[in-house]
């Protein structure tokens, strides 16, 4: 696979977002636990994760474990994997999030997703989204603790805004290494965010990247939005899915793209961990540039 930087770790370009494997309709054990071996099996080395994936209420960092636990049984796939998890926001079991920015709370969830992961420090930790409550440049400053704390190695944002981003920059200078907003074929609100990460070198994580992309067959294409047909048609013209068509078009957007996209059954990761070798041609590149409503 392919390979791009987060700070100076090299991970394949396609990651895996691990949420779907711990919340609501999640699968069972031995099919999460397969899932995500189908994915070190396919060359992802970057595992997105936060303490607050879970379902039911008394089940913290119910995600963290499983991650831990697969690979505890792959030996030396722990070193070359880098896991990115998360922290500052809650489930309190009834299907809804909560956000907490404070600084000391921040600093307990980080411990405890060390423990969780078994790590000596968390490779990639990541402030899962602003609290309005707490200024954000308190809050960012509980990541550069924990950084000279030595209990995490890099720090990441996620749920930004440009000013967001620059203020994070100015506080955690190099530590800081990646931005995870929200961005697909059909939501592309975060432009502005995207280009600055490509400025300044922060990977950027795009969460819910194959937003808009239909997993129709072509067949049912003149039911779907028209600039939604057009990953169909480029994926039937290759012979491949319109979700590696989306995954390659995210990766030409910037040379920082990382996108994690979710997956509950090991087919859907082999799938997706293909677009790292997947380039799209500047006409194809053209055809799906309008986005998707």
């Amino acid at each position: 696979m392919r390979e791009r930087s987060i700070g100076d770790v090299e991970v394949g370009a396609i990651g895996l977002g691990a949420m779907p494997l711990s919340i609501e309709g999640r699968p069972d054990e031995a099919r999460a636990l397969a899932t995500l071996h189908a994915a070190l099996d396919s060359g992802v080395t970057l595992i997105d994760t936060a303490d607050s994936y879970h379902w039911h209420a008394d089940e913290l960092g119910h995600n963290e474990l499983l991650i831990a636990r697969a690979l505890e049984t792959r030996g030396g796939d722990r070193d070359r994997v880098l896991i990115a998890t998360k922290g500052g926001r809650g489930r309190p079991g009834d299907g809804s999030w909560t956000v907490t920015g404070a600084p000391q709370y921040l600093k307990r969830a980080a411990e405890g997703s060390l423990r969780r992961l078994g790590v000596e420090a968390i490779g990639l930790y990541q402030l899962h989204k602003p609290d309005p409550q707490v200024p954000w440049a308190e809050s960012v400053g509980a990541l550069k603790e924990l950084l000279d704390e030595g209990k995490i190695r890099m720090a990441g944002i996620s749920n930004v805004s440009v000013e967001q981003i620059r203020q994070a920059h100015e506080i955690l200078g190099q530590a800081l290494v990646s931005v995870q907003n929200r961005y697909s074929p059909a939501v592309r609100t975060s432009e502005d965010q995207l280009r600055l990460c490509t400025g300044l070198g922060l990977a950027f994580l795009p969460w819910s990247p194959l937003g808009g992309v239909s997993r129709s067959s072509l067949d049912d294409a003149p039911q779907l939005p028209e600039a939604g047909t057009a990953f169909h048609h480029v994926a039937a013209q290759r012979g491949i899915s319109p979700q590696q068509v989306a995954l390659a078009w995210l990766l030409a957007r910037s040379p920082t793209m990382i996108p994690v996209p979710g997956a509950t059954r090991p087919a859907s990761i082999r799938d997706s961990a293909l677009a790292a070798d997947l380039v799209l041609t500047a006409g194809e590149l053209d055809r799906l540039a309008t986005p998707l409503g």
